[in-house]
């Protein structure tokens, strides 16, 4: 019996805690013109928990808009909007998010991102690329880096410990 709640505590503790992701937006480029949000975005995964940090200068803000708005490059209906060159959002629902630069031109220019936010397991890391973005794809992405190698340990370490939980049960 003792080597049972030791083998459960060494679980508890080894299992590794999958935390939120921040994916700062256009990577080293940050929020500017000249970037390709639809090709950064492509390369991230986007969940719920997760935030969007942008990060630019005073000539920039960030406009969170629908989608006929981003599709318009319309800046004048925004639902929520900031400036201040270090902006996060917090990605708290599934579904997807628009967003585009409210300075003249700068959508036209490239300065706008969609993504898909997902429920589950936290993104990938940030690549970076540069010029004009389309609405995110439907298909979510395989995790991969750390939060694939943590993900693929978490479920197995899960099962783990569903297997051990049904044992105790039945001793």
């Amino acid at each position: 019996m003792a080597l049972i709640r030791v083998a459960i505590l060494f679980l508890m503790v080894a299992t590794p805690a999958v935390h939120a992701v921040q994916h700062t937006v256009g990577g080293n480029s940050g929020w500017n013109t000249n970037v390709n949000y639809t090709s950064w975005a492509s390369g991230q995964t986007f969940a719920v928990g997760d935030t969007l940090v942008f990060t630019y200068s005073s000539n920039h803000g960030v406009d969170v808009i629908n989608q006929n708005d981003y599709n318009n490059c319309n800046a004048g209906n925004a639902l929520q909007s900031y400036t201040g060159g270090n902006t996060n959002i917090n990605l708290t629902q599934v579904g997807s998010m628009y967003f585009l630069c409210p300075t003249p031109n700068h959508c036209q220019e490239g300065m706008k991102l969609a993504v898909n936010v997902q429920s589950g397991s936290p993104g990938a890391s940030s690549p970076s690329g540069s010029t004009t973005p389309s609405p995110p794809s439907t298909t979510k992405s395989p995790p991969t880096g750390a939060a694939g190698i943590f993900g693929s340990i978490n479920h197995l370490m899960l099962g783990f410990s569903l297997v051990l939980a049904a044992l105790v049960g039945h001793i």
